[in-house]
């Protein structure tokens, strides 16, 4: 009888676990279908490719910044203004006399938990503008490039370019909260990127 109760209590407590789970993903999926993630990758580690990453990314923002002015669909314009954008990073390095070049892309990429310092982003597969310079094989520099939650953010009120973007204010306060409840979800929804990553590499 005892281990029946426990075994009622174990399938309970996983189909909790479960609906928990389908419940985060799909608040997450939602929230990445009204962003663009930005990922730039340095040639290498070095000092100066560092240096170099930053101003390539500095490059491709204003580029993407006039392509998404009154876009109304942000990710056709990025797709279509990607030849653009290639020029705009390759003419900051030819600019810096680097010999190497960058390709510029739009994809899907898994990305593991971020904080920044208004605002954080779960885990979770995000549409994805990558800028991959020379090798790139140095660290990267996330984002985010629509709406323009990045460098912009420091100039304009975070909430208000979050609802021009179209986030509801439960969207919003899951950016932005700092509760025990918001800490579950993030640490659960990392688990689960963690755990996608896994199938995704395998």
């Amino acid at each position: 009888m005892k281990k029946r109760y426990i075994t009622a209590v174990c399938c309970l407590l996983a189909a909790v676990l479960t609906s928990l789970c389908a419940s985060l993903q799909a608040q997450q999926q939602r929230l990445a279908e009204k962003l663009i993630r930005l990922h730039v990758v340095a040639n290498s580690d070095t000092r100066e490719d560092q240096r170099v990453k930053l101003l390539v990314r500095d490059a491709v923002l204003e580029t993407a910044n006039g392509l998404l002015r009154d876009a109304q669909n942000p990710e056709a314009a990025l797709q279509t203004g990607l030849p653009e954008l290639e020029r705009a990073a390759n003419e900051k390095l030819a600019s810096l006399g680097c010999e190497e070049t960058a390709s510029v892309s739009l994809r899907r990429e898994l990305f593991p938990t971020r904080e920044y310092e208004t605002f954080r982003l779960p885990a979770g597969v995000y549409r994805t503008l990558r800028v991959s310079i020379g090798q790139a094989g140095g660290h990267n520099w996330w984002c985010v490039v629509f709406p323009a939650l990045c460098l912009p953010a420091a100039q304009e009120d975070f909430t208000e370019v979050c609802r021009r973007a179209g986030l509801t204010q439960q969207e919003i306060s899951v950016l932005t909260e700092d509760t025990g409840e918001v800490e579950l979800e993030f640490r659960t929804l990392e688990w689960l990127g963690k755990l996608k990553k896994m199938l995704w590499d395998a």
